[in-house]
């Protein structure tokens, strides 16, 4: 397993988020978490990074393990564990800058300055994402300029250019047409080669088709965790059961 975790609790203030979260996810598949709004998806993702901790009040017991290092120890590289594991987000964020800088942003942090190197960087992440061909010749034009579809697949390449080993994914098709869902779909299918994804999403028709395990949420709680084709024709907990056909959510 490459995280693990164990009776995991997070509290907003004394709002109680997470509820006992163990779960243990295994490399390079996807991993889907589904359940309604509110129901702390997003916040277990975001435990991973530890994004939270730029949150006031958060406050978090239990652990968590990425490759058995625990990554919530005071001794814990919070700047590498974030190289390690970078998101993607609801929206496209690139920056206001080239797509080139963009790219580029990454590598200068960890001190990458030589020209072709940050050529082959650029040329390599992009690739990686089936973007390179199509923009080659516009690196130096604002990013901000590519459709909502190619700022997504930017912001992955910009992930990729400092060589993460895990891709945390919130709803990143959720502002896309479908599509582009479905091209960013598969995007995700041949990156999982390469890395682990864990990802977010209230479309369970996407969770039905991308994902290898997924893990069902509901008020803080893990409810269900199993192979994705489990979970969606006979999953074991009726409150998962009526999720998934709608009763509510």
């Amino acid at each position: 397993m490459i995280i693990d975790t164990a009776n995991l609790n997070l509290y907003y203030g004394k709002f109680h988020a997470l509820i006992n979260v163990n779960l243990s996810i295994k490399e390079n598949i996807i991993t889907g978490m589904i359940g309604p709004s509110g129901c702390g998806k997003s916040t277990l993702l975001r435990v991973f990074n530890r994004m939270n901790d730029l949150i006031p009040y958060v406050r978090i017991t239990g652990s968590v393990l990425v490759d058995s290092e625990d990554i919530y120890s005071p001794v814990c590289d919070l700047i590498m564990l974030r190289k390690r594991i970078g998101m993607v987000f609801q929206r496209p964020n690139a920056f206001p800058l080239s797509i080139y800088e963009n790219i580029a942003y990454g590598p200068r942090v960890w001190g990458i300055s030589d020209g072709n190197t940050l050529n082959e960087i650029i040329e390599r992440s992009l690739a990686a994402v089936d973007l390179f061909d199509s923009i080659k010749d516009i690196l130096k034009k604002p990013a901000l300029g590519l459709s909502a579809e190619k700022q997504q697949r930017l912001c992955i390449a910009r992930l990729l250019a400092v060589e993460p080993e895990i891709l945390l994914m919130d709803e990143p098709c959720s502002a896309l047409d479908p599509i582009a869902t479905g091209k960013i779909e598969e995007l995700m299918l041949e990156l999982k080669k390469k890395y682990t994804i864990i990802i977010v999403t209230h479309n369970m028709q996407q969770a039905a088709r991308i994902a290898d395990e997924v893990g069902f949420m509901l008020l803080g709680e893990l409810i269900e965790f199993d192979k994705s084709k489990k979970i969606f024709t006979n999953p074991s907990d009726k409150r998962t059961s009526d999720y998934i056909s709608g009763r509510f959510g």
